[in-house]
């Protein structure tokens, strides 16, 4: 069975291994070791502390397996995005253009550097092995993506009230980004890649003093930096539904460098949230039913699975052993439970 955790130094080595496997360079998931140890302790860290509102917290979850004891993955919180320096996206806004002597009244969109969404919790750093990236695993690609959810449902004081990620943007085959040969490279000089590693999660002083502080008006973009414009990478579109799924919905945001949709979430109305319900565990033999995730171990020592159960919240949760076993909990402890998938807007 999978199930998620927190990260911690021992894993040092299988962590290394996904970084340096990891495409595009993650920021949380940094491919030199004494980079990615200071991560990793700054999330042990984090999650020993009492916290009572967030700050520079970072929290790294990875996915085990529960019989070999290997890691397929890892997904991350930053408590609070841009804590030191300002977090910059652009803002795109539609400004009106009129003349009432020519009859002309035209909307023209442009892109104007914004921090607006420093001090909001990000979700950052999803990578899953290649393997799982399936149909098959796509219930997989759920428990690691939005175990972060849940764990944010369950310890409100830590995050704020809004939550957002970014996804990654358009590229060719070469990994060349449209928007970025379009725009950046024509302030920086630098190849994306290059670039995207220096800029600390788009918390970097560097950006502002490069990228354009006045509108960039999309119509005198070349056409295709137009049409990639907020529009997730083909690699991303199993991670986009799964945040659709959570609550998530675009925003008049995107990725400074690559263009890609910024996805904005208020924690109240998140599918963890409102559709979470405690049930006591009932130790049991598997049971179909429909899907769930199923958390338990509080701040400090939480887990995530998916398992099916059946019936109401007071049924209970009927868990497997090996269930039971990745969540650390035994008979008439108290799990959080939420159904994995929605239909029309109503759980199913």
């Amino acid at each position: 069975m999978l199930f998620v955790r927190p990260a911690r130094l021992s894993d040092l080595d299988e962590l290394e291994r996904m970084a340096r496997s990891a495409l595009p360079v993650l920021h949380s998931l940094p491919r030199d070791r004494r980079a990615l140890e200071t991560r990793v302790a700054l999330s042990e860290d984090s999650f020993r502390a009492e916290v009572d509102f967030p700050g520079e917290e970072f929290y790294l979850f990875v996915l085990e397996d529960a019989q070999t004891g290997k890691l397929h993955g890892t997904s991350s919180i930053v408590a609070s995005a841009g804590y030191s320096e300002p977090f910059y996206t652009f803002r795109n806004d539609a400004l009106i253009h009129a003349s009432r002597e020519l009859k002309v009244n035209r909307k023209i969109h442009a892109l104007t550097m914004s921090h607006e969404l420093t001090g909001k919790s990000r979700l950052t750093g999803f990578y899953i092995d290649p393997s799982l990236r399936t149909p098959e695993g796509e219930a997989t690609a759920h428990l690691l993506s939005r175990a972060r959810m849940m764990y944010i449902a369950a310890n409100r004081k830590r995050f704020s009230s809004e939550v957002f990620s970014l996804m990654l943007g358009v590229t060719d085959d070469a990994g060349v980004s449209p928007f970025w040969e379009a725009v950046g490279r024509k302030f920086f000089g630098r190849d994306f890649e290059q670039v995207e590693l220096e800029s600390g999660g788009r918390s970097r002083t560097f950006i502002a003093e490069v990228m354009p502080t006045y509108p960039l008006y999309v119509p005198l973009l070349p056409g295709e930096a137009q049409r990639v414009l907020g529009e997730p990478n083909a690699s991303t579109l199993l991670a986009y539904d799964i945040h659709l799924e959570e609550g998530f919905e675009p925003d008049r945001f995107v990725d400074i460098f690559d263009a890609g949709p910024v996805l904005t979430l208020a924690v109240d109305k998140s599918a963890s949230a409102t559709s979470g319900e405690l049930r006591p565990v009932r130790e049991g033999a598997d049971t179909k039913g429909a899907a769930y995730l199923i958390a338990a171990g509080g701040a400090h020592e939480f887990r995530c699975v998916v398992a099916e159960l059946t019936g109401t919240r007071a049924d209970g949760a009927a868990l497997s052993a090996q269930a039971c076993g990745a969540l650390g909990v035994a008979e008439k402890d108290t799990v959080r439970c939420v159904p994995l998938h929605q239909a029309s807007g109503e759980l199913q």
